[in-house]
């Protein structure tokens, strides 16, 4: 039986020795033999035959014993793990001291050091009764007004111009971009509208106050393709400009884009979903408020070496280098701020979860994936099927747990306006409101430059049964991002609204009012002079499935060596790392 001891070294790294009588590492030994034996000929002995003597003398004992004990040390630090009662956040460093036979006694134990980083241990405090205070909850006339404005613009129209391109005008243009003096890339014909930011940085500036047939160059980064990363100058041709035309606002409009007859009756239906949407807001900012008071009253260690992990991954995988414009301390220190934020917020979250007997359904888990699956445009069936094949059901299980941690929470708290009034969140908080337990906006409390980078996953199984492994670090949890368009609407709206033009009859359903934050809006084409957004692992997967390509994997940080004499370990299967838009860009 495997003897192990543990002995913290900080609050959140514990050193593990751990021994294995020889008695129990033999049986591998016995079975390395009989791998060796099939691998090599010894004249005189048939293949898979060879005596153990002969094959130390030929080999050498040292050989086989390494072998065993690669083959068992996943188990045998595993089974020290639950004897320890340690839940480990990272890869661990493992150093063997001593084997059998090679620096220890023929038949003497196995003896094995492991360095790992741990989840902190800390104290909940009392968190019923926490006071904030929210702004008022009132939709103001701007509001209501662009609530219809923007339900217009759906069934507006394009209109060329003869005039200077300015911000929301849809134009056609040419981009032709050169690194040096190679063109690295050239698109011809492109919509986009000014101002989106769905492009290079500098396209929007460069394009205002052109008219058609006119040209600026200007400087970028390249976003995307091979050259993804590097400086270039970008020359874009204008080739005509439109504006949205937008229709007017009156009974037939009404009919046209909702279930009403009059456009009294639409502009009441708008001025109710906005003062809904002004509730919710200020839902979201009692339930931020919250946890930042949250947050406050608990002191927890953050591991460094999981805050360097994310800050390292989060660069390499979006192909810059380090010293360009994107790779610079003040966007570094922004990505660690938000990953030790998001870190702590875990860990209490986590807390009070288990305080509070939280669990996750299987309709809210469903209710999750569906809610995910329609930001990215994809099939809820093969988005839980990408989730699952890339081991994201368990982190994603956890993250829905916090979220219905935090509106435990915000039930418990005292919540009123700047005026004094009490205010009732009683809707907002319980299923069935408008941001239940496990909404799709709850992911605010964490929203911050690049917080979707920050969120490492700490309560995965699949964390707590990684095989030692020379100092390779952990994997994150998936992206915390806000809904996003999908690739096709965002497309449309980039091609210049095209259906737009033929004033389609159709009718469609009054829309609630905007949220609290803008969606993001992804690209419309992959190229180099195409700003991509980072996308979840299962995202990115079936997009390339639906493309009939392969993306490349994302860049994994380098794994540091482990001390000498450590044994080679036995990897266990790698969790699928999920990336959120870089807000930050």
């Amino acid at each position: 039986m495997v003897k192990s001891t543990a002995e913290n070294l900080s609050p959140t790294r514990v050193k593990l020795d751990v021994e294995v009588p020889f008695e129990d590492l033999k049986p591998r030994l016995d079975q390395a033999y009989k791998t060796v034996a099939n691998q090599i000929q010894v004249p005189g002995f048939r293949k898979g035959k060879v005596p153990a003597r002969l094959i130390d003398q030929r080999v050498g004992r040292g050989y086989v014993v390494e072998t065993a004990v690669n083959e068992g040390l996943n188990d045998y630090y595993q089974e020290a793990l639950t004897q320890t009662e340690t839940t480990p956040m990272a890869r661990p460093e493992v150093e063997v001291t001593s084997m059998p036979g090679v620096d220890g006694e023929a038949e003497g134990p196995l003896k094995f050091s492991v360095e790992v980083d741990i989840r902190p241990e800390v104290e909940l405090p009392d968190y019923k009764g926490l006071k904030v205070t929210v702004e008022p909850a009132a939709a103001s006339e701007e509001d209501e007004q662009k609530a219809l404005d923007e339900l217009r613009s759906r069934f507006g129209t394009l209109k060329t111009v003869e005039r200077p391109a300015a911000k929301d005008d849809f134009v056609t243009i040419t981009l032709t971009a050169t690194v040096g003096d190679e063109q690295v890339d050239h698109a011809e014909d492109l919509s986009y509208q000014v101002g989106a930011g769905t492009m290079l940085d500098g396209m929007d500036e460069a394009l205002e106050g052109l008219s058609a047939g006119e040209d600026a160059v200007f400087e970028t980064v390249l976003a995307g393709g091979d050259h993804s990363g590097e400086k270039a100058t970008v020359k874009v041709t204008l080739g005509g400009v439109k504006e949205r035309e937008l229709p007017e606002a009156d009974d037939d409009f009404a009919q046209l884009a909702s279930e009403f007859d009059t456009i009294d009756e639409l502009k009441a239906d708008l001025k109710e979903k906005a003062a809904e949407g002004a509730v919710t807001g200020q839902g979201v900012e009692a339930r931020d408020k919250v946890l930042e008071e949250l947050v406050k009253l608990v002191e927890v260690p953050v591991p460094d070496s999981v805050v360097n992990e994310q800050i390292e991954q989060h660069f390499s995988q979006q192909g810059h280098s380090e010293g360009d414009d994107h790779d610079t301390a003040e966007h570094r220190a922004e990505v660690e701020s938000n990953a030790r934020e998001a870190f702590r917020n875990e860990i209490i979250l986590d807390k009070v979860a288990d305080a509070e007997e939280v669990g996750v359904d299987q309709g809210e888990l469903i209710e999750y994936i569906i809610s995910t699956s329609q930001q990215y445009g994809m099939d809820p069936n093969q988005f839980a099927q990408m989730l699952d094949q890339a081991g994201q059901v368990p982190m994603i299980m956890g993250e829905v747990r916090r979220r219905k941690a935090l509106a435990k929470v915000l039930e418990y708290a005292v919540v009123t306006d700047t005026a004094g009034k009490a205010v009732d969140l009683t809707a907002f908080v319980t299923p069935g409101g408008e941001d239940s337990a496990a909404s799709a906006d709850s992911a605010d409390s964490a929203d911050s430059a690049d917080s979707a980078d920050s969120a490492p996953s700490a309560d995965s199984p699949a964390e707590a049964e990684k095989a030692p492994a020379k100092k390779a670090p952990a994997k994150k949890a998936p992206a915390k991002k806000a809904p996003a368009k999908t690739a096709a609407a965002a497309k449309s709206e980039a091609e210049g609204s095209a259906d737009a033009e033929e004033a389609t009859a159709k009718k469609a359903p009054a829309k609630k009012a905007p949220a609290k934050k803008a969606p993001a809006k992804t690209a419309a084409a992959k190229s180099a002079t195409t700003k991509a957004p980072a996308k979840t692992a299962a995202a990115q997967k079936a997009e390339a499935e639906a493309d009939g390509g392969e993306k490349a994997p994302a860049k994994k940080a380098p794994a540091k060596k482990a001390p000498a004499k450590a044994a080679a370990a036995k990897k266990a299967p790698a969790t699928s790392a999920d990336k959120a838009a870089d807000t930050a860009e």
